[in-house]
Formats: C-alpha cells, sequence, structure tokens
C-alpha cells in the first residue's frame, strides 16, 4: 500500500511540519552521573501500598494444540507461574532476571540457564526487573509495590522500599538512579543504595508507563488519563504537559523516545500513536490505525474487541517508527514522509516490539508463542521461532543481536539463538 492512501492515513497536527532535530550533543556518563549527584533529594516516607487482592487474568491467546515445535537453545524452568518480565544485564549480556506470579524473581545465566541467586523477599507478582546500567545492581519490583535492589557480585540485597502499587519501573541509563511509576499518580527517583529519594507528583490516577529519555536529564511518564508530561529530573518539574485535544483519549500504554532524544511516541488505548517534539513538547503528528473491516455491533453479555497500541519502539538506522497493535497489526511508519510504510498482520495480538541496535530489523512477540523478526524496509517477515506452549508476555534482545530470550505464560523463560549468516 502507498504512504498515505486508504484508512491509515495520517491525520497531521494542524500545518506542522516535523519540527528540526535538536542537537544535544550528549554529554559523557561521569558528567551525568555528577549531574545527578546534584539532585536535591529529599527523604520521604514510604506509602502503604493498598492491600487490594488482584485477579490474574486468564491464559488468553493459548491456543489448544499448539505445536510441540521447540527452536530455543536453553530452557529456564525455575518459576512454578507465568513469568512476567525480562532483562538482560547491560555490561555483558551474559546475565537474565526474570519475575513472575509465582512471587520470585531470579538471576540466571543465559548460556546454560544456571541459577546465579533467587531475589527473595517478594510477597506478590514480580513484574517489573533490571539491571543497572553498568550491570552492578540488579532491582525487581512486585506489583503490590516493594521494591528490591541486589548487589549482583555479592548476590545481596542492598536496599529495599514500599511504594503504592507498581505500574512501571526503570533504571538511569548512565547513573545509580531508579525510577518508578505507581498507581495514586506518583513518579519516584531514588539514589542506590543511599536510597535519597524524590517524587514527581502526576494527576490523581496511575503513571502507566515511563521512560528516561537518553540525556538523562529527563523522563516522560504516561497517564491513565490520557495525559502525557515532561519532567527535569534535577529540578522536579514539569517541563511540558499534554492533555486534552494534544493528549490521548485513553490511558497511555506505552512511550518511547528515539536515540538521540528529539523525538517521542506515545501510544495509547485509543489506538493512536502521536510522535513529540521533546524540546517544544508539540505534536508533531498522529499515526490513526483505523480497522479494516466495520465491528459487528455487540450482543448483551458480550465484549467488544478490543485494540490498542501495545508497544512501539524508532529504529536507529533510518528514519522509521513501529507501532504494535493488540489486533496483531504491526504498523511500520516513515517519519519523514510521516506515513505508513507496512502493515505486518499477525493472527494474535501483539504484546511487545523490539528494534535491533544497528538494522532496521524490528522482532514482536505475541500471544500465539511465537517470536517473529521483521525487515521494516522490505515489510516482509525474516524468520519465526516457536517453543512456548502458552502467550510470551516480555522478551529482550541482547546487543549484537544473536539471541533473544523471552518469558511466557507456560512458566517457562526460553533463550533462543537468531543469528544468521545472511544477515
Amino acid at each position: 500500500m502507498e504512504p498515505g492512501e486508504g484508512p491509515e492515513a495520517l491525520d497531521l497536527h494542524g500545518d506542522e511540519e516535523i519540527i528540526e532535530v535538536v542537537e544535544l550533543g550528549p554529554p559523557g556518563p561521569d558528567d551525568l552521573a555528577e549531574e545527578m549527584e546534584d539532585v536535591d533529594f529529599e527523604d520521604e516516607g514510604a506509602e502503604e501500598p493498598d492491600a487490594e487482592a488482584w485477579d490474574s487474568e486468564d491464559d488468553e491467546g493459548v491456543e489448544d494444540g499448539m505445536e510441540a515445535q521447540d527452536d530455543s537453545e536453553v530452557t529456564f524452568s525455575l518459576h512454578s507461574d507465568s513469568v512476567f518480565c525480562v532483562s538482560l544485564d547491560p555490561k555483558t549480556n551474559t546475565l537474565a532476571v526474570t519475575g513472575g506470579e509465582d512471587d520470585k524473581a531470579f538471576v540466571w545465566r543465559v548460556s546454560d540457564g544456571e541459577l546465579l541467586f533467587e531475589c527473595s523477599g517478594h510477597k506478590d507478582s514480580v513484574t517489573c526487573a533490571g539491571f543497572s546500567h553498568d550491570s552492578v545492581f540488579v532491582a525487581t519490583g512486585d506489583m503490590s509495590g516493594l521494591i528490591k535492589v541486589w548487589r549482583v557480585d555479592a548476590k545481596e540485597e542492598v536496599w529495599s522500599f514500599e511504594v503504592g502499587d507498581l505500574e512501571w519501573m526503570e533504571w538511569h541509563p548512565q547513573a545509580h538512579v531508579l525510577l518508578a511509576g505507581t498507581a495514586d499518580g506518583n513518579t519516584w527517583m531514588w539514589k542506590i543504595p543511599s536510597g535519597d529519594c524524590k517524587t514527581f507528583q502526576g494527576p490523581a490516577c496511575p503513571a502507566t508507563c515511563g521512560r528516561i529519555l537518553p540525556d538523562g536529564k529527563r523522563a516522560v511518564v504516561g497517564y491513565e488519563d490520557g495525559t502525557m508530561r515532561i519532567w527535569d529530573l534535577k529540578q522536579g518539574t514539569s517541563l511540558h504537559v499534554l492533555k486534552g485535544q494534544d493528549g490521548h483519549q485513553d490511558p497511555l500504554t506505552c512511550v518511547a523516545s528515539n536515540q538521540d532524544g528529539s523525538l517521542i511516541m506515545t501510544g495509547s488505548v485509543d489506538c493512536h500513536a502521536k510522535l513529540i517534539n521533546s524540546a517544544t513538547g508539540k505534536v508533531v503528528c498522529v499515526f490513526k490505525m483505523e480497522s479494516v473491516t466495520p465491528k459487528a455491533p455487540v450482543s448483551e453479555g458480550e465484549e467488544a474487541e478490543s485494540n490498542s497500541v501495545e508497544s512501539l519502539g524508532f529504529c536507529n538506522v533510518m528514519p522509521l517508527a513501529a507501532v504494535g497493535y493488540l489486533d496483531g497489526t504491526l504498523a511500520i511508519y516513515d517519519l519523514s514522509t510521516q506515513s505508513l510504510r507496512h502493515k505486518c498482520q499477525h493472527e494474535s495480538g501483539i504484546v511487545q516490539l523490539l528494534w535491533e541496535e544497528s538494522s532496521a530489523v524490528v522482532y514482536t512477540c505475541s500471544l500465539d508463542g511465537a517470536v517473529r523478526l521483521w525487515d521494516a524496509r522490505s515489510g516482509k517477515m525474516i524468520s519465526e521461532y516457536r517453543g512456548h506452549s502458552a502467550e510470551i508476555l516480555d522478551f529482550a534482545v541482547n546487543k549484537d543481536a544473536s539471541i533473544v530470550v523471552t518469558t511466557s505464560g507456560d512458566h517457562q523463560a526460553k533463550v533462543f539463538c537468531v543469528q544468521r549468516p545472511d544477515r
């Protein structure tokens, strides 16, 4: 399909064009770490999390008789329930941390699935886990809001803190600083391991997603009421707020930034993805995915088929962005023409997508339990890997794009070797 044709055509925001990329000139890690040293953290008391029971969704997307094909090299099976999250250690890419519905998190070796240590002490599903930029620390967070940090080489806990119900958590890209968003609308920031703390007060609704921008000085946070804020981490002030017509009409589900942080993309339950200039806070354009077939009227007692943006990301080597939808559509957008370039269809909903660091290849994982690699230039699928007997809930790709680590509702994490001689 040619760019700009049909129902997926772009709704440009007024007469605005792409605003020129602001060269921020990336400061070195030491400068940024020092910047973070200057942040005026204040000790703030932990809030009592709501002791509300959480009902897990039924296993969605699990097909009867899902084939027993297993393309994986390693299977990690110490979890006794759905495995919700995975991260690879950034420095060596040799360690993975996984967290699951069994209230457990484990750090293990990717090469052979050997357990390094258990991150013990959680009393709710572990939904967030990740390593610090230098792989010195690993943080695990559970739904009730208990966050723990472990020193990897010593295998010991060095810090813990309790907030309200946890929505997301992320390490700073250059400093031992942890950011987390909670259901009360707050975004928390801590220095690790001292625990110095700062909070960024959002609207009185959950802070549903967040990302620290590459400059390390700002963070973008999306909220359930459809608003988005760009925060100055040092000053603790809100630099830009997108709301009303500029914001989304439904909760935000994901945010991403391009490599230099000049552009932000937000995705929402409203099926729109918005491209935003991070320096001005202005919407550059809106990508809308309309349903090709009109929705049939819903009978009483039936749920309407829902669609939403589930994941998105920017390509580092070409002006492309990918948006993954719950209805199984992977849309590749051309940023220079602000138009749809390719539409790649999955039979099941897309859970997450990731770009390779140095090529125009995008990876998707979906509710049918498969990982797929797509060439964003041609829109063609390169390869597909299977091995899970349930939906994939999260995945990670190592730096040289040779392995993918997946987690699933089948209680397992798997390592797939995806290096191909022809790429």
